[in-house]
């Protein structure tokens, strides 16, 4: 029905129980009067005609979708029965000389009971028209009988489209147990999930408690997988409120909310003063944490912001995003170019006066710079070299290197070529006046190269997930986090600090992937997992400091400054010097020992113990 045609219809009814709320007043009080050809009730119908749909009109009687009707609909019935009474007793004061008290009371019980129920009668027959076509829908769980939970299990009961069937609450308010809300019984007690998603053949759960922190949304939900039944979220309940989203966009409980990390709380302030009308350049910037730096510096609304990168593709997809969503505020520009080449990036870096460089690019795969040791050395090293040295030569106010856990005691050239770039730009920052630093964090989930893509791949093969060692751990980090909290430590530099983030506490790798195969719906015997041993350079376990590194006070929340120390000049440029020479053995050998510290002979030879 177009919403003219229900305007009317609405007109329509409301005009005739207008008449027969005041005509049966009459009638009922004054039984001896001929109530069809009194002047005075006469005058009284014609009255509360107008006023009726002025005020219904005023109050929006006419276009509320009362399929919807709640209390706030039956306030503005109250509020438009009652002022069109008083209109009326102030007319008849004004002509008859005297208002029919009694007839106008009755007369306005019976206006709101009939505008009223017939307001309320859509909702009730679309419920119950929807609670009939309902069986057969996805019998569902939902988690959290607050304001969130309750407007989840209205809007699924209130649209016919919908595919779930809320078949009951459960809440740890024990208040709650027991009660009834929209006819869906409360449940308490989380701890009962597993029994109640037994005992119901409930087929999804839905978590709606927005106010829960980040570590108890991680312990409910490994408590929903355990269930075997597919877990969602909630969008943002300020979105659903404005109606941007409905529940029908609900989310599946992604690898993230089980880390069970707060997110960041940036000072926004400082960034916005390093980035704000600034000229950024942010090297790497098609790679998973490049981009993703750029999104978030972006925000801060930076005068130019630079994306250079080596692959055509990755720059072109991450310049076109940033075109669509800030291109008229901030001038992008993609630059093409490899940081090994040590003329390009001195006439980049000369040529657009960057005032902060994010050096994101890098090798970071571990097993493939194993076997292929020297790409690393001329990426990671001489790559790193080339910008931090075009940074310090042209002036560049702050230079932030992202570097990574397995720079610490590493066993691996990934993380002795990444221990060494930091060793670079902390040699740089002794007697430069630009601030270099360097941040450390461990693995991003979704980015490149990480376990979690290549987990869901198999997966959705049908499996078996490859997990290398049965023990083997790993630190996590969302890639947002990570970008935010470098762009964070970058505000933070003095010159010459190593710092590190807090990763929270390690995760298996074994339990990471039964998390990912319950998330996906299956069960891990369905799946199975399959134990391929360590590959070449891993460890078990990784560090973010060496023992004689750590520093236990934090310069902001999550962000630590690691005592790293660096080697000497001299044995830096001998080194540097020496590496194009070497074999890949020895390449491997003289980084790692040196990464570890196994230095010899002071200043005239460096090797491995």
């Amino acid at each position: 029905m177009t919403i003219k045609k229900r305007m009317t219809l609405l007109f329509i009814v409301d005009s005739l129980i207008v008449l027969f709320s005041i005509y049966l007043g009459y009638f009922i009080l004054h039984p001896d009067t001929n109530i069809l050809t009194s002047k005075t009730v006469l005058m009284s119908a014609i009255t509360i005609q107008v006023a009726h749909h002025i005020l219904a009109w005023y109050y929006g009687l006419y276009r509320k979708a009362w399929s919807y009707a709640s209390i706030g609909e039956l306030k503005s019935i109250f509020k438009a029965v009652t002022l069109t009474i008083l209109v009326v007793a102030i007319v008849q004061s004004i002509v008859v000389q005297h208002v029919y008290v009694r007839a106008l009371f009755l007369t306005w019980m019976l206006h709101i009971l009939l505008i009223g129920g017939s307001r309320m009668s859509w909702r009730i027959t679309r419920d119950t028209i929807l609670r009939r076509t309902g069986k057969g829908a996805t019998r569902t769980m939902i988690v959290g009988a607050g304001a969130a939970g309750t407007m989840v299990a209205r809007q699924l009961l209130g649209n016919h489209e919908s595919t779930m069937k809320p078949v009951l609450f459960v809440d740890d308010d024990e208040t709650k147990s027991g009660l009834e809300i929209f006819g869906i019984k409360v449940f308490g007690g989380m701890k009962n999930i597993p029994d109640l998603v037994k005992d119901n053949d409930i087929e999804k759960i839905v978590i709606a408690i927005p106010s829960l922190d980040k570590q108890e949304m991680a312990s409910l939900t490994e408590i929903c997988l355990e269930t075997g039944v597919r877990t969602q979220t909630i969008p943002r309940i300020e979105d659903l409120m404005t109606g941007k989203v409905s529940v029908n966009d609900m989310q599946d409980v992604r690898i993230e909310d089980l880390l069970g990390r707060d997110e960041v709380q940036l000072d926004l302030k400082a960034i916005a003063d390093k980035l704000t009308n600034k000229t950024i350049l942010v090297t790497g910037a098609g790679g998973s944490i490049g981009s993703e730096i750029c999104r978030q510096v972006s925000e801060f609304r930076p005068k130019r912001l630079i994306l250079l990168g080596h692959g055509e593709s990755s720059i072109y997809s991450i310049d076109m995003e940033l075109r669509q969503k800030v291109a008229r505020d901030i001038e992008i520009l993609p630059i093409i170019a490899d940081i090994k080449d040590r003329n390009r990036i001195f006439d980049i870096v000369s040529a657009e006066k960057p005032d902060v460089i994010y050096h994101a690019a890098a090798h970071k795969h571990v097993p493939l710079m194993e076997a292929n040791p020297m790409e690393a050395v001329k990426n990671n090293i001489f790559g790193t070299k080339n910008v931090a040295e075009a940074a310090d030569m042209f002036g560049v106010p702050y230079f932030v290197l992202v570097s990574t856990d397995k720079a610490v005691n590493p066993p691996n050239v990934m993380g002795a070529t990444k221990r060494f770039a930091e060793m670079i730009v902390q040699n740089l920052a002794k007697e430069s006046t630009t601030k270099f630093a360097a941040v450390r964090f461990g693995n991003v989930l979704g980015s490149r190269g990480s376990v979690v893509p290549l987990f869901k791949e198999q997966i959705a093969k049908g499996g078996p997930v490859t997990v290398t060692d049965p023990e083997m751990t790993r630190y996590f980090m969302t890639i947002p986090e990570a970008s935010r909290l470098v762009i964070q430590a970058g505000t933070l530099a003095a010159g010459g600090e190593v710092f590190v983030l807090d990763m929270g506490e390690p995760v298996r790798i074994v339990d990471l992937a039964k998390n990912l195969i319950k998330l996906s719906g299956y069960d891990v015997d369905e799946i199975g997992i399959r134990y391929s041993g360590i590959r070449p350079g891993e460890k078990l376990f990784e560090e973010l400091l060496n023992e004689d590194e750590i520093q236990s006070e934090d310069v902001f929340p999550k962000i630590h400054i690691g005592k790293a120390a660096p080697i000497s000049e001299t044995e830096m440029e001998y080194v540097i010097e020496r590496l194009p020479e070497m074999s890949s053995v020895e390449v491997k050998e003289t980084l790692v020992g040196l990464a570890n510290r196994k230095v010899i002979e002071g200043q005239k030879k460096v090797t491995a113990i």
